[in-house]
């Protein structure tokens, strides 16, 4: 650490100190355009500059505190050396923190010096509520973490501390008055400290991530230049790994939430009891309150137990369910998680009902979303196949449907009630920014049958409107029954038993004032009807110029209340009712089917290759694009449709979910012959796909005879030499080789490389490829000398042309170093597949599937000497 003094001279000095660090103190500031920089202080230079007023500043306020050393972020960190850098983003806020003041210098809140700062409040208070450090990425830590904090004019007017201006400082930021007066931030969840920076910016896009750091304990290398949403999804999976607890619940704690104390003890007293898991619903109809019920459980259970582990799974449908029990897999670092071939659910099954999991809770969000209307396996199936069991554990399931839940839970059910008029007043008042009219609230809530959803929507638009209750009133008796009725279409099935839809009636005024107000906000509401309604990506809606467009229209459906921001994960979710109401409007118009395909379309401009680094993304993007085909455009041969269906089944078939991937593969085949004729390179592409994902199962007849069919008609259409040819001869090769077919194997392979050697040459990647094919059916044959001498020429080769640090040259090495530990060589075996790790993790990464199975194999060689 770099701190900063003057000498008996004047002049300013610096000292390094690794160890045995003195009291200190730091400035906290907002930079300008003259700020006094490491280059300054090196040369000796920049005493004119602005900035260096602040040094003096900071100096001669650390003096009259008695400490001799203070620090700078301007001129204590070298910014051209990234290493330092990086070392320094990760290490500010424990400097912050084991500061012995912090200076807070507030260049535009101005109070004359002839004024005294502390009578005067009143001239500097605006001024200070809308200071632009309270609006800065970084100042976020430098708020939290030193213990001591104290504010300054720009005149270096002392304008109170952390403690004296408490109340403001926590109005103005939002962050609870806890976490100002230092309690342990892991007493608070991802999702809160993360919205902490919510509306705060950065100069470096990147910077919105690295400023959190501290703030979540964690240590992550700085990569100016990856953008903001990859900043933001490494730190998320830092964060993950260092929480001892997991809690992964997606949304905040509603601060707004009031009543249903008698339901919350009923659930609070059927958890974590008996001698095995214990499993209770909560059954009620849409828009009662039933998940805003269950998350302040989640986040009361969290209070009350802190050692429970706790997972929030939305049941919408089996891909939202797969992709969060990989989520869980992940978190917990199941052994396996990341094996192509493994069963995810399977793995976070076993691994809750092991005693040594602890305590968890786990909550079902829509238990029946995708049961009426679905098609395929049930969903209580897919629900009850992978529930772990555990008498540390209990199950929540939400849900409307009384059958769903008695099949799920038996008959440990709390239903949730209507609430009454007491209650409903508390929502009302709770929700509206202004006070109400006593009498005009209970006409009001009369006619919301005092449906929870319906109050907060229809405060959500008094709010903003700023209108009346009486207006309101008239606005609801203004709306058209047909219309009404229209947009509510299916509402039965969530809302039993009703009659009247206060809730639709409610929606359908709030989105007749978005589509006249908000084009923008209309046209992401219409994005989002046509896509899963779950964990929906800021960056997937479509794009807007300029940006800061994009986000006033999410604020505009945020503050009519029809989404809820994820915050931790920079995404959204619609309502079920929101999203089916907007969804049976667009019906009713005609303008579904083209909204879907706006939406196929946007997908497939954002929907990543299937490549291994692109997997957070595509697993993320897959429930939107599998719900946005369900449509069935494929009937109507759309293009993007089928493009947007190839690259989710190249991503299933990554993931090793071949059987979801062989479904779409297939459709994909049978489209792809109908519209461009089976001899279509496309069409013998998705042959040759569905082959791969057949050659996955095991299915080798099955892909056998896709393959010949692939290669009789490329050496017919495109010629024996073509790459196409060469490849599908490879594939069939492949094929018969795991069936045990070695000569039939051994044949064409020679074919191949010696075709790809006269036309591609002998040192390209191709021919290379094929070699190592030869290599590895000489291996399975037991004729390690003839593997050996091939192998040796592929990584000779590999290194010389790709570079010693190419994943092909570090695949070529390990293969080698197989080929040698089978001939009893273990030195030179061990010695190389080393290297190979080495290599494989600096440049592939810790959870690559190919360093894993590398470091594994290592490991037991090793083991076994």
């Amino acid at each position: 650490m770099r701190l900063l003094h003057f000498d008996e001279y004047r002049r300013l000095k610096w000292t390094e100190f690794s160890s045995n660090i003195p009291p200190y103190a730091v400035l906290s500031h907002t930079w300008n355009s003259d700020e006094f920089l490491f280059e300054d202080l090196v040369n000796g230079t920049g005493t004119s500059k602005t900035g260096y007023g602040k040094v003096e500043f900071c100096a001669k306020q650390a003096a009259r505190d008695q400490i001799q050393y203070f620090w700078i972020d301007t001129c204590c960190i070298d910014k051209w050396n990234l290493l330092e850098l990086s070392n320094a983003i990760n290490s500010m806020f424990s400097w912050y923190r084991n500061a012995a003041k912090c200076y807070v210098f507030l260049s535009d809140v101005s109070v004359p010096v002839a004024i005294d700062a502390q009578l005067h409040q009143n001239i500097w208070e605006v001024p200070f509520r809308k200071s632009r450090w309270f609006t800065r990425g970084w100042t976020l830590q430098e708020l939290i973490a030193p213990v001591s904090i104290e504010f300054f004019s720009s005149e270096h007017q002392w304008l109170g501390d952390k403690k004296t201006l408490e109340q403001q400082v926590q109005q103005i930021t939002g962050i609870p008055v806890e976490a100002l007066q230092g309690d342990p931030l892991d007493d608070f969840s991802v999702a809160e400290r993360m919205a902490w920076v919510a509306g705060r910016q950065t100069t470096l896009e990147e910077d919105i991530a690295y400023c959190l750091i501290g703030i979540f304990g964690v240590s992550m290398e700085s990569r100016y230049g990856e953008g903001k949403e990859k900043a933001l999804t490494r730190l998320r999976e830092e964060v993950e790994k260092a929480s001892v607890t997991p809690f992964i619940i997606p949304f905040d704690r509603n601060a707004r939430f009031v009543g249903r104390e008698s339901q919350l003890a009923v659930l609070e007293g059927k958890l974590f009891v008996g001698t095995s898991t214990t499993k209770v619903a909560i059954i009620g109809p849409g828009g009662i309150g039933k998940t805003q019920l269950a998350l302040e459980l989640a986040y009361r259970t969290r209070q009350k137990y802190k050692s429970c582990s706790i997972f929030w799974i939305p049941a919408s449908d089996v891909e939202s369910i797969h992709q969060a029990y990989m989520h869980i897999a992940q978190r917990l670092n199941i052994p396996g998680w990341d094996d192509e071939k493994a069963d995810v659910k399977k793995l976070v099954q076993l691994h809750l009902s092991q005693a040594s999991a602890g305590q968890w809770l786990i909550v079902f969000d829509n238990a029946d979303e995708a049961g009426p209307g679905t098609t395929g396996p049930s969903q209580t199936g897919s629900l009850t196949e992978y529930l772990p069991s555990s008498k540390q554990g209990s199950i929540l399931f939400i849900t409307t449907d009384s059958k769903m839940a008695v099949s799920l839970a038996s008959q440990n059910i709390v239903k949730l009630p209507e609430i009454e008029r007491d209650m409903a007043h508390r929502i009302l008042k709770t929700y509206l920014t202004n006070p109400t009219n006593e009498q005009d609230a209970d006409l009001l809530l009369k006619e919301l049958a005092y449906l929870p959803l319906a109050i907060v929507q229809a405060a959500a638009y008094i709010n903003v409107n700023k209108t009346t209750l009486k207006d309101y009133l008239s606005l609801l008796g203004a709306q058209e029954k047909e219309v009404v009725e229209r947009i509510s279409k299916q509402f039965d099935e969530w809302q039993p038993h009703r009659t009247g839809n206060p809730i639709a009636t409610t929606l359908l005024i709030s989105f007749e004032q978005i589509r006249n107000c908000d084009i923008l906000a209309t046209d992401f509401l219409y994005f989002m009807a046509c896509i899963d309604r779950k964990d929906i990506p800021l960056a997937l809606l479509p794009t807007t110029s300029p940006p800061r467009g994009g986000m006033d229209a999410v604020e505009t459906l945020n503050a009519y209340s029809f989404i809820t921001k994820r915050q931790a994960e920079s995404a959204l979710d619609l309502h079920r009712l929101v999203h089916l109401a907007i969804r049976n409007w667009l019906h009713t118009q005609g303008l579904l089917s083209k909204r879907t395909q706006l939406a196929i379309t946007r997908l497939l401009e954002v929907f990543p290759d299937s490549k291994h680094e692109n997997r957070s993304k595509w697993r993320r993007l897959l429930p939107h694009a599998k719900y946005a085909l369900s449509y069935d455009l494929m009937k109507q041969e759309d293009e993007a449709g089928i493009e947007l269906t190839w690259k989710c089944a190249m991503s299933l078939h990554s993931d090793g979910r071949y059987n979801e991937a062989e479904e779409l593969f297939a459709q994909v085949m049978e489209t792809r012959k109908r519209v461009l004729g089976a001899e279509h390179p496309d069409t013998l592409t998705s042959m040759a796909n569905l082959a791969s994902t057949y050659r996955n199962q095991g299915r080798w007849k099955a892909a056998e005879e896709l393959e010949v069919q692939v290669m009789e008609t490329c050496k017919k259409k495109l010629g024996t030499d073509h790459p196409d040819t060469l490849n599908s001869m490879s594939n069939l090769a492949s094929t018969y080789r795991n069936q045990g077919q070695w000569d039939a194997a051994e044949e064409l392979e020679v074919q191949v490389i010696e075709t790809s050697t006269t036309k591609l040459g002998a040192d390209h990647p191709s021919t290379l490829t094929y070699i190592a094919n030869l290599a590895s059916t000489y291996r399975n044959q037991g004729r390690w000398k003839e593997a050996e001498e091939l192998e040796m020429q592929v990584m000779e080769t590999c290194k010389k042309k790709l570079g010693a640090d190419h994943p092909d040259t570090l695949t070529s090495m390990a293969n080698l170093a197989s080929t040698w530990k089978a001939q009893g060589r273990d030195t030179e075996a061990i010695g190389l597949m080393t290297e190979c790790v080495r290599l494989q993790e600096r440049i592939l990464g810790a959870s690559h599937p190919y360093f894993i199975s590398s470091s594994n194999t290592l490991a037991d060689w090793e083991a076994k000497q």
